[in-house]
Order: C-alpha cells, then sequence, then structure tokens
C-alpha cells in the first residue's frame, strides 16, 4: 500500500513538472506579471521604510515563494496554507533559536532550519522556502534581529499575506489557471468571489 501511495505521488509530480515546462505563453505572461508585481509592492514597502541596502521587507525566501506561488501553482507547496504556515512557523522558530543560541551560528543555524522542517511536516504547510525565512532570523543583518518577535509579523506576515494577494489576483486571470489549486480552497475562494462580485 505504502509503494503504491509514493509511485502515485511520484507519477502527480512528475506530471506537474512536465505540464509547468510546457512552453505556453499565456501562462509564462501571467506569471511574469504576478512575480513582477507581488515584489514590487514589497520593494516599495522596503523603500518607503527603510533606506540603504539593508533589506529588511524584502527578504530573500520571498523570492523563492515568488517561483512557486506564480511559477508552480498547482505545487503542494504552493497552497495558500503551505505558503502563509510554513513562513510564519519557520519565523518564529528562527527568531526563538536565535534568542537561545545568538552567539553558536554552528548550532543556532542548522537548528532554525531542520526544526522549522519538522514543524512544517507535522502541521502540514512544508513550504520550501520557510527554511530559509528561518535562517535570515538567524543570520540576518542587525536591523533583523533587532525586530526579535516582531519580524515573525512584518516582514513575514505583511509579506506572505502581499504574495497570496497577488497571486490570487494574477493566478486567477485567465480560465487556464486555477489557484489555489486544492478544491477546498477553490470552493471558498470562488464563494468569496461570487459575493463580493454580487455587492
Amino acid at each position: 500500500m505504502p509503494v503504491e501511495k509514493i509511485k502515485r505521488g511520484y507519477r502527480k509530480t512528475r506530471y506537474i513538472l512536465y505540464k509547468e515546462t510546457l512552453i505556453d505563453y499565456k501562462e509564462h505572461f501571467w506569471s511574469f506579471i504576478g512575480s513582477f508585481v507581488g515584489i514590487g509592492i514589497l520593494a516599495y514597502v522596503q523603500s518607503i521604510h527603510f533606506s540603504g541596502n539593508d533589506a529588511v521587507y524584502l527578504i530573500g525566501s520571498f523570492g523563492a515563494s515568488s517561483v512557486l506561488v506564480y511559477g508552480i501553482i498547482q505545487s503542494p507547496f504552493s497552497q495558500p496554507r503551505n505558503l502563509v504556515g510554513g513562513h510564519l512557523i519557520s519565523a518564529f522558530i528562527g527568531v526563538t533559536v536565535h534568542k537561545l543560541a545568538p552567539d553558536i551560528i554552528w548550532i543556532s543555524a542548522p537548528l532554525a532550519v531542520s526544526l522549522s522542517i519538522i514543524l512544517m511536516q507535522i502541521t502540514k504547510t512544508l513550504h520550501p522556502p520557510g527554511g530559509a525565512t528561518a535562517l535570515i532570523a538567524v543570520i540576518g543583518s542587525d536591523k533583523i534581529k533587532a525586530l526579535g518577535y516582531g519580524y515573525v509579523f512584518s516582514p513575514v506576515l505583511v509579506g506572505v499575506l502581499i504574495l497570496l494577494l497577488t497571486a490570487l489576483v494574477f493566478n486567477n486571470m485567465t480560465s487556464s489557471r486555477t489557484y489555489p489549486t486544492h478544491s477546498t480552497y477553490h470552493k471558498h475562494y470562488h464563494k468569496l468571489r461570487q459575493r463580493l462580485i454580487r455587492k
């Protein structure tokens, strides 16, 4: 039974990756527009609140999330639960580990990433860029570290909500793209959309 499940999962993953590599100019156009607007908004917020190269709102893991939520929208890792939950859990773990072992980087860095992976697995919110979010809390700039648990809310929560809202708009602009792809999310999203249209 487990072998059959693994084979099914492998076939599904292979199909998704194959579909995503097909040359579809409409798909590429909307992937570009969505990621450009999502990251653009974050960069704009960064430019208003912080000067210089010390990127606080524009953390690196958001670039990796953009690849998933705008480029591979059918992946289980790209779904809203994974995007939001994965980043928040990882940010919380990263800050906690940094507070407990701030000067022992060879322990705090791997511990933050490893604990994040385990907690994302347990909560079914696995989102690969979450590992980077945890790591940034440990090895980031002094401004990032000074935020403490504030890092979880801003830039992390603010950033993922901007990426998610942008994905909900641009990933549903054509009939060939549907986000979120999980049937539960899809039903709720379209009910909400219908209510907004009626108003």
